[in-house]
């Protein structure tokens, strides 16, 4: 109901169990899937694992809704390949506009949620599993993208790096989509955990210092 009362969104499928989930996605390729994590049959981050990884549904981006944001989802869920992570109490003018930003290419997470993936990533082993940017490609980028990634680690957006770099914000946003591509990234989410494990970032580390 809360997104057919939306202008720009309509709703093209539904699914009651993670393997419908899966079904629905490959019969109706909507730009957005909006996944619970809790399922039965099959559950939502397992669900969103197979989306992702189905080249034919590439375009397909996933929001996972959850009630519990917990570490213990957060982390599996981004890295089964969701695009963004909310929680269920967040207000609906919150959750359409979640859904428009991961319908336009970015990656969103609930604050709670984010600081809680910096604090698991850190505790994760050194090496990243397969599927995800690996932290030795940070060699191939250059002190201006090894800064922007750093603050996006940090969770600032392209506007708000730009301003700490001094750069104009489609600059930052052109830094973004290298890095990502150079790292193997699928997202914003996925350029956080490369930089936590790789050692760029660390708990308590200040950003670099603001443009003057």
């Amino acid at each position: 109901m809360l997104v057919e009362s939306a202008p720009d969104m309509a709703v093209v499928g539904h699914a009651a169990t993670g393997r419908e989930a899966v079904a629905a996605a490959r019969a109706c390729r909507a730009d957005v899937v909006v996944m619970d994590i809790r399922m039965p049959d099959l559950d939502g981050i397992e669900a969103t694992r197979l989306i992702a990884a189905d080249d034919d549904l590439a375009g397909v981006r996933v929001l996972v809704l959850t009630t519990y944001d917990t570490d213990d989802h957060v982390v599996p869920a981004l890295r089964a390949g969701a695009s963004g992570f909310l929680v269920k109490d967040t207000r609906p003018a919150e959750l359409l506009d979640a859904i428009r930003t991961v319908a336009a290419g970015e990656a969103l997470l609930s604050p709670g949620p984010t600081a809680r993936l910096i604090a698991r990533v850190l505790r994760l082993p050194d090496s990243p599993p397969s599927g995800g940017p690996v932290p030795g490609r940070l060699a191939a980028l250059s002190e201006r993208e090894r800064q922007v990634l750093t603050l996006v680690a940090r969770g600032l957006n392209n506007t708000e790096a730009a301003e700490a770099l001094g750069l104009s914000p489609l600059t930052a946003k052109t830094h973004v989509s290298r890095i990502m591509g150079k790292l193997g990234a699928r997202d914003r989410a996925q350029l956080v955990i490369a930089a936590y494990e790789s050692g760029l970032v660390t708990r308590g580390q200040p950003g670099p210092a603001p443009a003057r």
